[in-house]
């Protein structure tokens, strides 16, 4: 009797991950089939996509026709020179501004801190909204300055929540030691807890980035001037332009579809090319949260 439910038990067992892997391919290809059509369909010509009705997966000719006529386009180059100076500055005011406030957070000594706490998770509670928070960028002189893009935006609470906790994780023995040899906070944090928390400062860091490279909305609220739209507002004009212009001249040289989705990938590809830099961080970051109590 034992010995059958063992056998039962290990043949539902199989069951169940079987369908498990069945179900986790699935959504793998529900999440690479879009991906796989937008760069296929980047490369075809225009015969190619006439056989195969606009699209096609598996395109059997190729050219870089398309991946030519964006990189030439003074628009979209003039577009991602602001997205990188946004991310790069955006990205590091957010790092130095939510790490100066999550270390302070983190500490127990620290004097009211449980109000400090309160009034910071009570304004992901809270929005103030677009029109007030218009008026303030426009009190402030931001509007039509790549600064409107960046300062608005300049802390997020639910990262800041992140670092604390995981500052917080920190052995409280080394600050205790470190304060004995005389070390003062600044010392601190620069010595001991930035080179240990480089896991979950590389992971904010990419949210960070992420979400200045695909800044769009502060664009189109704040931005007036066409030399200073950032790489996604180009894009959405691009493609309005182009879709446009096919009606007008279907036999143009460019694939309307093969532009649009050359575009489209070169405007990805940076955070494609980034990221496996950083997925060891992000495993180490796993890691370190299975170990620790």
């Amino acid at each position: 009797m034992e010995c059958s439910a063992v056998v039962t038990s290990s043949r539902t067992d199989r069951i169940f991950d079987g369908v498990v892997n069945l179900l986790l391919m699935l959504v793998i290809l529900a999440a690479l089939l879009p991906l796989l059509v937008v760069v296929t369909a980047s490369f075809p010509p225009y015969s190619e996509l006439l056989k195969n009705g606009g699209y096609t997966l598996f395109p059997t000719a190729v050219t870089l026709d398309g991946y030519r006529s964006v990189i030439a386009d003074a628009r979209l180059q003039r577009g991602f020179e602001v997205t990188v100076v946004v991310t790069v500055l955006g990205t590091l005011i957010n790092m130095v501004v939510s790490v100066l406030f999550a270390y302070p957070l983190s500490q127990p000594q620290l004097p009211s801190r449980r109000g400090f706490l309160f009034f910071a998770v009570l304004t992901t509670l809270f929005s103030a909204g677009i029109i007030p928070t218009y008026l303030v960028v426009q009190a402030t002189g931001l509007l039509n300055t790549v600064w409107a893009m960046i300062i608005p935006t300049a802390l997020s609470v639910f990262n800041v929540l992140i670092l604390k906790t995981f500052f917080e994780g920190i052995p409280r023995s080394l600050f205790e030691a470190a304060r004995v040899d005389g070390l003062g906070e600044w010392r601190i944090l620069g010595s001991i807890v930035l080179p240990l928390s480089m896991p979950v400062l590389m992971t904010i860091g990419l949210f960070y980035a992420v979400g200045h490279w695909n800044t769009f909305m502060a664009a189109v609220l704040y931005i007036r001037d066409a030399d200073l739209q950032p790489l996604q507002v180009v894009l959405r004009d691009l493609l309005e332009e182009t879709a446009s212009d096919a009606q007008d001249n279907p036999d143009a040289v460019v694939p309307t579809v093969t532009y649009r989705m050359a575009a489209v990938v070169l405007t990805a590809l940076p955070m494609v090319i980034i990221y496996p830099f950083i997925q060891k961080h992000f495993r180490h970051a796993v890691m370190l949260g299975s170990v620790r109590e």
